[in-house]
């Protein structure tokens, strides 16, 4: 068996679309690190193209992780450190609901109501005027870590919370990173308590969270010499195309 054959063997996977994996992961790491988020969805549906559903949630969520890390590491000094633990214990409660309720309930519908929220929060002035407090985040934490055992990316639900909290894009994106980091950890260790076996993914997951490491570093240093106006321009633009994708999801769902 060739060193190719190795990375690709009893994943379903071609070496061809091993590379692509690996590509997107730069990309999508890229596109989280210099506008805040994105990258994740993206991630996914490249993901959900080669690989089951069953496969697909718990290796996004491992990517994630990586990439997410990565984010936090090298922003480290921008984080809010105080939402953590409100965010962390609500999506610890939302996990063990999420895990749960895992096969009761319709992915469409939950869905639908996620693009209704990121409208809501986006767009309407007063959610944007008003900074979050610590019950806020821990609400979240619950409600986005449910939605997360049956959706995957789950980052445009908490985006609007942290674009409301943070005073500038670097205290956005390096905190979005921390808790999105957090949620997918979570998430991950759920799905293994369950049972889905990581291990024949395992070369395949190294080399996708190399790769977002690459483009994260890469990401972060478009960030810093972006205007503040473009990134929430950016940002706000970004959050309506994915809850218009959600939409449609859910509807052809």
């Amino acid at each position: 068996m060739s060193v190719l054959n190795v990375l690709i063997v009893d994943t379903g996977l071609d070496i061809w679309w091993f590379i692509i994996l690996c590509g997107v992961s730069f990309l999508a790491s890229f596109i989280a690190a210099s506008l805040g988020l994105g990258g994740g969805i993206l991630l996914l549906a490249t993901i959900a193209l080669v690989l089951p559903p069953v496969v697909l949630i718990p290796l996004h969520g491992v990517v994630q992780i990586g990439s997410n890390m990565g984010r936090a590491i090298l922003m480290r000094r921008y984080i809010l450190f105080s939402i953590v633990p409100a965010f962390a214990v609500g999506s610890i409660i939302g996990v063990v609901i999420g895990t749960h309720f895992l096969i009761s309930l319709p992915t469409g519908f939950l869905q639908f109501i996620l693009a209704l929220f990121i409208l809501y929060a986006t767009w309407a002035p007063k959610f944007q005027a008003h900074r979050p407090g610590l019950r806020a985040f821990f609400g979240v934490g619950i409600i986005s870590s449910i939605v997360t055992m049956f959706v995957g990316a789950t980052g445009p639900l908490i985006a609007p919370f942290v674009s409301a909290a943070g005073k500038d894009r670097q205290q956005v994106v390096a905190t979005h990173g921390t808790l999105m980091m957090l949620q997918h950890s979570l998430k991950v260790i759920s799905f293994g308590m369950i049972g889905f076996a990581f291990g024949p993914y395992i070369p395949l997951l190294v080399c996708m969270i190399s790769f977002g490491f690459a483009g994260t570093y890469t990401g972060q240093i478009v960030l810093h010499r972006l205007p503040e106006k473009v990134f929430r321009t950016g940002l706000k633009i970004i959050l309506t195309l994915l809850a218009v994708r959600l939409f449609y999801t859910a509807v052809i769902r």
